[in-house]
């Protein structure tokens, strides 16, 4: 997959650009706070259709004005679509080739990313709901049908909370209907928790390889934690039957996939716990790397790679190796300072954008 051509209007600190790319290595650069990070953002919300970087569409439009349009064409094997976000306060318009999607969900997973940013380092350290919406983005952008299923989830344990709280409340009600509540959830969990063991286990095929090629040593893993793992029906069913007085007692689940966890595992070390914070760095590198070959061997091409401030998390030592691991196919954004250090034959077979006084050229 590639974008050809990305036009935006009012969007952040650019009026007006239109910008044609190549298909192998594009390299944006530049002092910080020009704007560099802005440019890689909207190719990112054309995909995802919101932010890396705040959950506010409002900021993405620029300061004074009604709006804001995000427009570019991909090239997927031989299909050429032009894709279109349109955002305002009354809310986002998405459209194909012209033609308005009514659903969101309908149009994520069109288009595959992925994307390395400073942020994601601090994931491995982070509460475990940043780790499973880090799941959840990656998922979505495979099966357009996950995110329903997240959905649907969510509504149901929601649902089953608020009755638990009123049967605790109130000391009467049918525990019939919490049961049914309680087998919808574990319907929807039990699916969710089969995307996601699958992705863990594809990325597994891949990140140890990826980490030692990039890093010299270390044997990288994930494990994905659940009390759903390898559990039928009729045993969640007991496991909730066990602990009803104290879900009770507590007015809300406590158990599910809205507790699960991903955990980050170098020679078998919980990252979180024994790692370095260079070690866990490299973790997320590799674990977004080996995403582009889950990718591949899931749609029969590479997604688009977005290495955003790569240059300020990793020496340049690395940063070759990763650049000439990675596969000709692949289509990559690079943001940084400056270009300096870079491996002379990828700065010569690469696109290279210049970003100065709010202004974006290309250097021949």
């Amino acid at each position: 997959m590639k974008i050809e051509s990305l036009t935006i209007t009012n969007y952040r600190n650019y009026d007006k650009l239109y910008l044609n790319f190549s298909n192998n290595l594009n390299i944006i650069y530049g002092l910080n706070g020009t704007g560099k990070t802005n440019l890689i953002e909207a190719i990112y919300l054309l995909a995802l259709t919101k932010s890396f970087r705040t959950n506010h569409d409002e900021s993405l439009i620029k300061k004074g004005k009604e709006k804001t349009i995000v427009e570019g064409e991909f090239r997927k094997k031989n299909d050429l679509s032009r894709y279109k976000i349109e955002m305002s306060k009354m809310g986002k318009k998405v459209a194909i080739n012209d033609n308005k999607i009514e659903k969101l969900s309908d149009y994520v997973s069109k288009i595959n990313i992925i994307l390395f940013s400073p942020s994601d380092v601090a994931v491995i350290m982070n509460a475990p709901s940043d780790r499973r919406k880090m799941l959840n983005i990656e998922i979505s952008s495979l099966h357009k049908e996950y995110l329903t299923i997240l959905a649907n989830y969510n509504r149901i344990l929601k649902q089953r909370n608020f009755y638990l709280r009123n049967l605790y409340i109130n000391g009467n009600g049918s525990k019939e209907y919490l049961q049914i509540l309680t087998k919808k959830l574990i319907e929807y969990g039990l699916t969710i928790n089969n995307y996601r063991q699958e992705f863990c286990a594809k990325v597994n095929k891949f990140i140890t390889d990826i980490y030692m090629q990039i890093f010299g040593e270390g044997n990288l893993t994930l494990k994905y934690v659940s009390t759903y793992n390898q559990k039928t029906v009729d045993e969640l069913i007991k496991m909730y039957d066990k602990y009803y007085e104290k879900e009770l007692a507590n007015g809300k689940t406590l158990f599910g996939i809205h507790h699960d966890d991903l955990v980050f595992k170098l020679d078998g070390n919980n990252l979180k716990e024994w790692g370095s914070e260079g070690q866990r760095k490299n973790s997320i590198i590799s674990f977004k790397l080996a995403e582009l070959n889950v990718i591949y061997s899931l749609k029969g091409f590479y997604p688009i790679l977005i290495l955003d401030d790569l240059f300020s998390e990793l020496d340049r030592i690395k940063i070759n190796n990763i650049l000439q691991m990675l596969n000709n196919n692949i289509q990559t954004f690079i943001t940084t300072t400056e270009i300096d250090g870079l491996n002379e034959f990828i700065i010569k077979t690469s696109k290279k954008y210049h970003i100065e006084n709010g202004t974006i050229k290309e250097e021949v």
